[in-house]
């Protein structure tokens, strides 16, 4: 990021300057030195709904830390988040409001009431519809129960809903199995369909508009799979419901009014998993499950809604990441979850982190002078120590990470596994804050046997670094509450970050080009004639055998 950047973040060169020397400063200080000054771990201490964030060990001083509070105070960034409350239009450029946080709202502004009427008639008829596959009032077409739900949909209307099913499985219930399909590729669909019969599976069709190619794909390949499987046209109904805005498309795939969940544009797609969209994560759970994982998000809103900027857990998180990313000029970030459930949860945070704030032009449409989102990644613990682990120890990329941990275990039986499990990912982010020398390398390999000239060509191939940022995010246990609150924080992070960096953080006109040219490509894969350019070219050729 450069002073003369014709768009700033900043509110004045000020700031931009005084953040510019602090990172000259911490770039090369130490972190257990950092850590460990006068009252600097505390500060760095923020507990809210049912988790810990635990800052200190990054490299950021108690100094650059005040100025970037002081610059996000001066940002106005906490008086912007009561548009987030109040129905204001922050999609400027689709003209919508951007009011996911009233799906979870139990007492919403005044100028919200109808709208929030309105979520609340949808959580009555969600909660009638689980009761009744629940309970069997509602059957397949041979009067047999519901056993298998398939949730077909992408991007938000699969990854969140994913993400939830399996991160909440301890709490599934066990008269009905949730699946999701997305992928256009046939072997997704087919894997499952293969385990399913026609008589007992109920499909939730997920899509606004009814028009996404991938979804509108496999629902009418689904389609024919029951009536190839035996279920009457006119009992369709019975096998399918459906989460959109389009009742006449959803008419065409056999599917009626009442069978339909509505979506509204004041919720975007990767922010969705709380309204209807959810539908699969209450069939998994039940209602109650999923009005627990509401109530944990509320209770982040509440924290976020409140807490002065020194206190506000979403706050310091994005403050972080505009450190590494414009200041320490890191281009990656890694979150870990030590909790085999949430194998899930890095590719959601990718899509709400990326595909939110990936972005070239501020929110006037002017190129920006600096960079924004970081390429985010990462796997469920202990997994990863096994493989990109090693880039994050001895690697030369600057990667902040994210450790989620959980201390307590859901089951006795589990409780050994879970301890292991917690000692990994408390030593992995010490190992990667302290390191190892080449002394001490040296000293390791002599008491290993190694000869003296053997243990000083060895060495260098033992020293780890150390002194590589990570945060570390602590709940007692993973459940609907705590992963509601933890998936609310990422969201105001995520906003943070946006309007700090001047963008807007709720549109994606990035993925729309892609899906338009696949329509003529698809179209010259069966018909010669169009020309594109040469390497498209030779794979259409190539496919024609």
């Amino acid at each position: 990021m450069t002073a003369h950047s014709r768009a700033t973040p900043f509110p004045d060169h000020g700031f931009l300057d005084a953040l510019t020397r602090c990172a000259a400063r911490d770039r090369y200080a130490s972190i257990n030195e950092i850590s460990a000054h006068d009252g600097h771990r505390e500060r760095c201490l923020i507990s809210a709904a049912g988790w810990t964030l635990d800052s200190s060990r990054n490299l950021l001083s108690s100094d650059s830390l005040e100025t970037l509070l002081a610059y996000a105070e001066a940002s106005g960034v906490l008086e912007e988040r009561e548009a987030l409350f109040d129905g204001r239009s922050l999609n400027h450029t689709e003209n919508r409001a951007v009011l996911h946080t009233l799906l979870r709202t139990v007492v919403p502004e005044p100028a919200l009431v109808e709208d929030h009427q309105h979520v609340d008639q949808t959580l009555s008829r969600m909660a009638q519809w689980v009761e009744r596959v629940h309970t069997g009032d509602h059957t397949g077409h041979t009067g047999g129960r519901i056993t298998d739900i398939i949730n077909i949909g992408i991007g938000g209307s699969d990854l969140g809903p994913r993400m939830v099913v399996e991160a909440l499985t301890p709490f599934h219930r066990t008269d009905v199995r949730v699946h999701f399909c997305a992928n256009i590729d046939p072997a997704d669909l087919d894997r499952l369909l293969r385990a399913a019969s026609p008589a007992s599976t109920l499909f939730v069709v997920c899509s606004k508009t009814l028009s996404t190619e991938e979804t509108l794909f496999n629902a009418q390949r689904a389609r024919q799979w029951l009536l190839d499987g035996g279920v009457p046209e006119r009992k369709l109904q019975q096998h399918f419901l459906a989460v959109s805005s389009n009742l006449e498309a959803a008419a065409a795939l056999g599917i009626p009014a009442d069978n339909v969940l509505p979506m509204w544009d004041w919720v975007g797609g990767r922010f969705s998993l709380w309204s209807a969209i959810g539908w699969s994560i209450a069939f998994a759970v039940g209602m109650a499950g999923f009005r627990e994982l509401l109530a944990g998000a509320a209770e982040m809103d509440g924290h976020f809604r409140r807490a002065p900027a020194a206190e506000n857990m979403p706050l310091r998180l994005s403050l972080q990441e505009i450190w590494y990313v414009n200041f320490m000029q890191a281009q990656v970030q890694a979150v870990i979850p030590y909790h085999q459930h949430l194998m899930h949860l890095p590719a959601f945070l990718q899509q709400l982190s990326m595909e939110s704030n990936g972005k070239c032009v501020n929110h006037l449409g002017d190129p920006l002078g600096y960079a924004t989102a970081p390429v985010l990644w990462g796997d469920i613990g202990t997994n990863g120590q096994h493989s990109f682990h090693q880039l994050l120890h001895q690697g030369t990329v600057l990667c902040p990470i994210d450790f989620v941990l959980f201390t307590a275990s859901d089951q006795p039986a589990q409780a050994e596994g879970k301890r292991r499990l917690l000692a990994n990912g408390i030593s992995q982010a010490r190992a990667l804050m302290l390191g190892r020398s080449y002394a001490e390398s040296r000293q390791s390999l002599r008491a290993r046997g190694f000869s003296a000239e053997d243990s000083d060509a060895l060495a260098p191939h033992l020293v780890i670094p150390g002194n590589r940022p990570c945060n570390t995010l602590v709940a007692d246990r993973l459940t609907p509450a705590t992963l509601g609150a933890l998936l609310a924080l990422y969201e105001h992070k995520t906003f943070c970050s946006g309007r700090l960096w001047q963008i807007n953080s709720f549109d994606q006109y990035g993925v729309e080009l892609g899906k338009s040219m696949g329509a003529e490509i698809y179209a010259a894969l069966s018909e010669e004639g169009q020309e594109f350019d040469p390497a498209s070219n030779d794979v259409i050729e190539r496919s024609r055998g």
